[in-house]
């Protein structure tokens, strides 16, 4: 089941997020684009930003539609009572071509409280675009 979509995105703002200069960013200005309009993200990074508000929505159908097809899960499984409490972006770096396909990575740190206690989850993910397409790969 999906949550409801924010006024304010998760995300804490993509830099092409329209918003002013220290105001939150809108959700539908924001990820909201891409999960529920069907824009495709640009890069990897609005990409990964796209990702993180879809777990905090629990939108499962976005997540497996933007999983590279060949590691995809079957089924996700979402913490019950998660409380997701930020997002830090670290690094975003274009990796080249593999394969034909443009790659990046994206570093990033999500913040999300469980059962009462807080967890950071430090990632470096790997990204490439096919068809036109981001898509995630794995943590690197």
């Amino acid at each position: 089941m999906t949550l409801p979509a924010p006024s304010v995105c998760p995300c804490g703002g993509s830099p092409t997020a329209l918003k002013a200069k220290g105001a939150e960013a809108i959700y539908a200005h924001c990820c909201g684009r891409f999960i529920d309009q069907g824009q495709l993200p640009p890069d990897a990074l609005h990409l990964m930003r796209s990702r993180y508000t879809a777990f905090v929505l629990e939108n499962e159908a976005y997540l497996k539609h933007t999983w590279q097809e060949a590691v995809r899960p079957q089924q996700l499984e979402f913490d019950t009572g998660a409380k997701w409490l930020g997002l830090d972006i670290k690094d975003f770096v274009s990796t080249g071509l593999q394969e034909g396909h443009q790659t990046a990575e994206v570093e990033f740190v999500a913040r999300v409280r469980v059962g009462g206690r807080a967890n950071r989850l430090h990632e470096r993910s790997r990204f490439v675009c096919e068809d036109g397409q981001w898509l995630y790969v794995q943590a690197v």
